[in-house]
């Protein structure tokens, strides 16, 4: 495993600079297509005397992520790196279809086999950080939580959430996704603990507010399937410690405030978070006193549920957001387009130099 710091170039403030691990076998290129490695072997042996431009892209609107990293895979593990002539935008850059983000010049024999290291780093960090960033854009000046630990494999933590920075969510539930830009997971309970208490969630709030009293008291409150009568009742207990009570219903459940109000069932889908559910936690909450305890929903909220949420304008003070915004929906190319100066490249590509290009030092 090697580690590279970088002091980053992203126009975004850092706190520290980032120190990249890689796994060895990079340069080996055991992550490389095979084709790649054939062709640096082929190179080596007949076209050794050559100087290639290659120039990467993506055909979406997106925010850019990942240049960082890039470049400090390239420092790691390209032959001679320091001959590379490399141009960048920097992470947290709107792009546009077709746009150039990155472009590496110097003997193909010495980087060509990162190609797809490099198109697969692009391609992740970017759809992270554009999906965060459109579901962070819907929810106009309100929080979201980035909650994706559970949807993907727990060695891409970190590097998700820098990207999820990169798109605008400062709250994030694990300690590892904030390792790259310098702050600590949070969170509060999940349904365990409140079952270890066998349903009460009272006793479970106490036995929280006790052990972590300097946190921010929110309380999950669907555990029982009855938000309203939970929430009401850690809401009498604890008063002006309460922060806020967070829903997080399955899409499989109804709530019981709506068994006990049937009249109000047929117009809309009663299932899980619901804007109904929300409003008449709301009205609860409100109609007691409880004006400054706050909401926060989750489970299965996406970019267009989020937006059908605000153009309600359902009280929600904050959005946990998770599986919707690890979709890899961007992908990036990589393409010889430069060889000896000389303008070549396959049928269909083209060099497209961009003036927003900055040199890597």
């Amino acid at each position: 495993m090697k580690e590279i710091e970088l002091k980053l170039q992203g126009k975004i403030k850092r706190l520290t600079n980032r120190t990249f691990k890689f796994d060895d076998r990079v340069k080996e290129g055991w992550f490389s297509a095979v084709y790649f490695l054939k062709t640096k072997e082929i190179v080596k042996e007949f076209k050794t005397d050559n100087t290639v431009t290659m120039q990467f892209f993506q055909k979406e609107e997106a925010v850019l992520c990942g240049t960082d990293e890039v470049i400090a895979l390239i420092k790691a593990y390209a032959n001679q790196p320091e001959e590379l002539d490399i141009h960048s935008l920097k992470d947290g850059d709107k792009i546009k279809p077709f746009e150039t983000v990155l472009t590496i010049t110097g003997p193909y024999q010495n980087f060509g086999f990162l190609e797809g290291v490099i198109d697969g780093i692009l391609a992740r960090r970017t759809s992270v950080a554009t999906n965060v960033y459109n579901v962070v854009k819907a929810a106009g000046r309100k929080p979201v939580i980035f909650m994706g630990d559970r949807d993907d494999h727990f060695t891409q933590q970190a590097g998700d959430g820098y990207a999820a920075y990169i798109g605008g969510s400062t709250a994030q539930a694990t300690h590892a996704m904030n390792e790259w830009w310098g702050k600590q997971g949070m969170g509060t309970m999940p349904h365990a603990l409140i079952q270890l208490f066998d349903g009460d969630i009272v006793e479970a709030t106490k036995a929280y507010h006790a052990k972590f009293p300097n946190d921010e008291l929110i309380v999950l409150v669907d555990y029982n399937n009855d938000v309203i009568t939970d929430a009401l009742k850690v809401a009498r207990e604890f008063g002006d410690k309460l922060k806020a009570v967070r829903v997080d219903t399955s899409r499989t459940m109804i709530d019981q405030h709506f068994v006990r109000h049937p009249e109000v069932l047929g117009t809309f889908d009663p299932r899980g978070v619901n804007a109904e559910l929300i409003f008449a936690l709301r009205k609860a909450l409100d109609d007691e006193g409880y004006h400054h305890v706050k909401i926060v929903v989750s489970g299965g909220f996406t970019e267009e549920r989020i937006q059908k949420f605000e153009a309600r304008n359902v009280p929600v003070d904050m959005y946990g957001v998770g599986s919707s915004l690890l979709k890899i929906h961007i992908g990036f190319t990589g393409d010889n387009v430069l060889l000896n100066g000389k303008h070549v490249a396959k049928a269909g590509r083209r060099y497209r130099p961009n003036p927003r290009l900055e040199k890597v030092e």
